[in-house]
């Protein structure tokens, strides 16, 4: 029999995303899966009930949720939604599991298959399964369209009779994906681009995009990424000289977007406040990393805040802000990531716990918390050593 999947309205009233599309719907149903949409699901995505049900869905009410085997999501399903699903069933979503262990615990004892999308490797087959960019690349773009709304001058140079005005200077802190696309957006816009990472690829990847790179180059700098390509937490001291070797370029900036993110940790601090007031009155930073505590010192989580005249941003769900545009690309997401585990002929989803996809991203499984980074630590088991002269050795198994 084929196995239902039900697409829910989100439960935070601020979260804009939809998790699937009528893109997906039709293929999900190629792939012999019943699809429930919940009554409004896609309106703040610009996407109508009717669409859903011209791609196939069956539109439904909160209530079908507990009837599906699969459940996909933009964000980690509340403790009442959690009561309400059936035990067994598969919950995809960005899960934001650090820091809500107690979370993660309730949907294994729930009996959830609970799959956390942020954690997909970095592997040529799971590209196209990859929140954090899709999502991320989104949030850069709009970093910048924000930036120059609240911007009170033009972003490109223009050459008139009556004078010229000069082109914009902006500064991108962190060149991962937010961070081009920042800078992409910039340069399109018209103005004068520099950039800083602490990653040695970004040099030539915020080069190719036309914008200057600014960084300590001392050897912790050329050992700061992981295997998978994410920034490592800098020493105190490096971050130190970073400081000082920016401090004096955002003085003269017009625009700064910091982007720095560490899986797992606090967001770095980038600007402080002595760096925020050497900045000229009418000056704009955003800042993409205020959910995770800022990069900037007085950025407020869901605020735009005047300093002196300096307008800091800190918008939240960034992605959100472009919702028809990021629900498209997260929808097909969680497609490429489903589609692994469903059997094209009969309908049927299953979990493979060997496969590098769900070791990866599976939090909890059977009943418990399977994920290494959050799983209960097993206390030492005590050896018996066997007497001097037994052949054999006993032990607990």
């Amino acid at each position: 029999m084929a196995h239902t999947v039900f697409i829910p309205v989100e439960a935070d009233g601020a979260e804009t995303r939809v998790a699937a599309s009528p893109d997906t719907v039709k293929r999900l149903k190629g792939l012999g899966l019943e699809v429930v949409v919940e009554k409004g699901a896609g309106l703040k995505s610009r996407i109508t009930d009717g669409e859903y049900e011209k791609a196939g869905a069956t539109i439904g009410s909160a209530d079908d949720a507990g009837k599906a085997d699969v459940v996909l999501k933009v964000r980690r399903p509340q403790a009442a939604e959690q009561k309400a699903y059936k035990s067994g069933a598969l919950v995809i979503a960005t899960m934001d599991p650090f820091g809500h262990e107690d979370d993660v615990k309730s949907m294994a004892e729930a009996g959830l298959s609970a799959f956390a999308m942020e954690f997909m490797p970095r592997i040529t087959r799971a590209q196209v399964m990859d929140v954090l960019s899709s999502q991320a690349n989104l949030a850069g773009y709009q970093a910048v369209i924000d930036a120059a709304a609240e911007f009170d001058r033009a972003m490109p140079m223009m050459m008139t009779a009556a004078g010229t005005v000069p082109a914009a200077k902006v500064f991108v802190m962190g060149a991962g994906v937010a961070g081009l696309q920042a800078i992409a957006t910039a340069k399109r816009l018209g103005a004068a681009v520099t950039a800083t990472d602490v990653r040695p690829a970004a040099k030539e990847q915020v080069a190719s995009l036309g914008g200057k790179f600014i960084a300590v180059e001392d050897d912790e700098f050329k050992a700061a990424e992981t295997a998978g390509g994410y920034a490592k937490e800098m020493s105190k001291e490096y971050q130190a000289k970073q400081a000082a070797l920016v401090a004096d370029h955002i003085a003269k900036q017009d625009i700064v977007i910091t982007t720095a993110l560490i899986p797992g940790r606090p967001a770095p601090r980038l600007i402080s406040a002595d760096m925020v007031k050497s900045m000229k009155p009418g000056s704009v930073i955003v800042d993409l990393a205020v959910e995770r505590g800022g990069n900037v010192e007085g950025a407020k989580a869901g605020e735009v805040v005047d300093v002196d005249g300096v307008r800091i941003v800190g918008h939240l769900n960034m992605p959100g802000r472009i919702s028809a545009s990021a629900s498209l690309l997260y929808a097909k997401n969680l497609y490429a990531f489903l589609e692994t585990m469903v059997n094209k002929e009969t309908g049927e989803v299953s979990v493979n716990p060997e496969d590098e996809l769900v070791k990866a991203t599976l939090l909890t499984h059977g009943g418990s918390v399977v994920h290494p980074a959050f799983a209960p630590k097993e206390e030492p088991k005590e050896i018996l050593i066997a007497e001097k002269g037994s052949d054999d050795t006993k032990g607990d198994a």
